[in-house]
């Protein structure tokens, strides 16, 4: 349910608000999954705060095998709970009625679960031969997204990838940083999905 308001008052800590107008609004479909590669610093979060921005309904961070930083048991969840929190102030600030789902980390064994799940899987490869322009988008369902680390996917991850159903594709002809990949390959898949009208 979306509500649209008026601010009636304002004091330390609390908004006082009169309801205008209601409206539903469905969830997503279908529904856009980028499973990304944990960056370096402050990239995932510029990552997920884009990728929310844009229109991501999920996303799944992924200890990939040629991740620089690893995220250790002691500051994991502090990693993630900053992950969650760009991406429900990015969904505030974009407006959006649906705030993006931040999984816990997920292993290649967990993404390929996903990818067999999913409607379309798309594992995201500069030197892949099909560019992602060119896939038919389903319907409905899931179409996951896998953004690899800056120094790519392992030949191990792309052949457990390929073998649950992920089709590799690349972007364009210039390759992109893995904290940009997976907000311009959602652009094109929400494009062309009918989701960006």
């Amino acid at each position: 349910m979306v509500a649209e308001c008026l601010v009636t008052g304002a004091r330390p800590g609390i908004l006082e608000l009169a309801v205008r107008t209601r409206r539903a609004e469905p969830g997503p479909d279908p529904r856009v999954v980028v499973v990304q590669a944990i960056l370096k610093g402050d990239r995932g979060e510029l990552a997920v705060e884009i990728m929310t921005e844009v229109g991501v309904d999920v996303v799944v961070p992924w200890p990939a095998e040629r991740c620089v930083p690893r995220w250790r048991a002691d500051g994991a969840e502090k990693a993630l709970a900053r992950w969650r929190v760009t991406g429900r102030e990015a969904a505030k600030q974009s407006r959006r009625a649906w705030f993006p789902e931040i999984t816990g980390a997920a292993g290649t064994g967990g993404i390929a679960q996903r990818v067999r799940a999913a409607s379309l899987a798309l594992l995201l490869d500069p030197a892949a031969p099909r560019p992602l322009a060119g896939v038919s988008m389903p319907g409905g369902g899931d179409i996951v997204l896998v953004v690899g680390p800056e120094g790519g996917v392992s030949p191990g991850e792309q052949r457990a990838l390929a073998a649950a159903g992920a089709v590799s594709a690349r972007l364009g002809p210039s390759v992109l940083r893995a904290s940009s990949a997976g907000a311009v390959a959602a652009a094109l898949v929400l494009s062309s999905c009918g989701r960006w009208a």
